[in-house]
């Protein structure tokens, strides 16, 4: 049975460690050390944060198997939080979970983290049979899903992945996610004063806005999307903007429809250079792939009997957001994401059940323990 009590204040803990992206090195620490006394045979750090401008890497730690043949499965969460992630105050009333209003939660995605944890836990307590395990805590998952994406691949060798980073009860399992380009389109114009001689310059942020008003923009249809995001420039009121910056952002299901918008939207921008007077470029910046996961994917089909196993109702979905689990399936892991109950993620008014958290470190061992039959 899942220690409720342990679970609660192993959260609250985890919780109240500041963990923004790109300063990961606290919760990496104390994960690490949980993961050798939880009886990792090996545990590995990339050098991943070295190459975002981090001070920590992806955590990569195994478990030999007690049962020999079986399927190496992966559990997967990200250690990082959006902002406002320092001083933490978590508060459990009526059987919710929330900060104190001040800052975000942090189940985003520490109850992840959390469920992994006590997943090992009772693998351990329980003595339960199980198969070869990767454990993988990413960096920089938010704001890019960029950890994973410098993660060192040859220290992945699981069969199938499973990342516990969505919201919506134990048992929903997102089964396919769009692919992401973003794009910066610098628009260079040129600058004068704009009270003595505003006729000879060539407004970059009046030409920005020229061609965002045709651009493609919002619901382009189920499984596409796309994005103006920010728009930057000028130097001051009494100047002429000689320059601009815009970045956009792509999203499809289809990853065909999403190189057809890629070229669209390239087209689109440079080509309306000529018509506002101005040089345009576009600087692509390819974030990561969609997956589908096919209705008799082996992955699938052992999440399902972990959830029968716990009683829990399944729900496929497919997303509209990225994670690290596109990376996985890119990197030939088929990994799908769990729901672990959190929601109004990225707000201060983010809460997570307390049940589902429960629920979730349920699902984890019912995962390993299925696995190793």
């Amino acid at each position: 049975m899942i220690d409720k009590k342990r679970v609660l204040n192993e959260f609250f803990d985890l919780v109240k460690v500041p963990c923004s992206t790109h300063d990961e090195r606290a919760i990496a620490d104390i994960l690490k050390a949980k993961l050798q006394a939880l009886g990792a045979a090996a545990i590995h750090e990339d050098n991943a944060g070295e190459a975002l401008g981090g001070n920590a890497g992806n955590i990569v730690a195994d478990f030999a198997a007690t049962v020999p043949g079986r399927q190496t499965i992966m559990l997967t969460a990200h250690m990082d939080c959006v902002e406002p992630c320092a001083g933490i105050k978590p508060v459990l009333q009526d059987g919710v979970i929330r900060s104190d209003g001040t800052t975000i939660l942090g189940g985003d995605d520490k109850a992840g983290v959390e469920a992994i944890l006590e997943g090992l836990r009772q693998m351990q307590e329980q003595h339960i049979p199980h198969g070869p395990l990767q454990v993988v805590f990413t960096i920089s998952e938010e704001g890019g899903v960029h950890g994973s994406q410098h993660l060192d691949q040859s220290l992945l060798h699981a069969d199938v992945g499973y990342t516990l980073d969505t919201g919506g009860h134990p048992g929903l399992m997102t089964v396919a996610a769009p692919g992401k380009n973003q794009f910066l389109i610098h628009v260079h114009g040129r600058a004068s004063h704009a009270g003595v001689a505003p006729e000879k310059g060539h407004n970059a942020i009046i030409a920005a806005g020229q061609l965002l008003a045709t651009a493609p923009q919002g619901r382009l249809d189920a499984e596409t999307t796309c994005n103006a995001g920010t728009i930057t420039g000028g130097t001051a009121a009494n100047v002429v903007a000689g320059e601009c910056t815009i970045r956009y952002e792509a999203r499809s299901r289809n990853k065909e429809k999403l190189g057809q918008l890629t070229q669209r939207l390239i087209d689109h921008f440079e080509q309306g250079a000529v018509k506002t007077d101005c040089d345009v470029t576009v600087e692509l910046l390819p974030d990561y792939d969609p997956y589908t996961m096919p209705a008799d994917s082996p992955a699938i089909a052992l999440a399902r009997r972990a959830c029968d196993a716990c009683g829990f109702p399944v729900q496929l979905v497919e997303s509209g957001g990225g994670s690290d689990a596109n990376h996985f399936n890119s990197y030939g892991i088929p990994t799908l994401v769990l729901g672990v109950g959190m929601t109004d993620c990225h707000t201060t008014e983010e809460t997570l059940l307390e049940q589902d958290l429960y629920d979730a470190c349920e699902l984890v061992t019912a995962l390993i323990r299925t696995a190793g039959e």
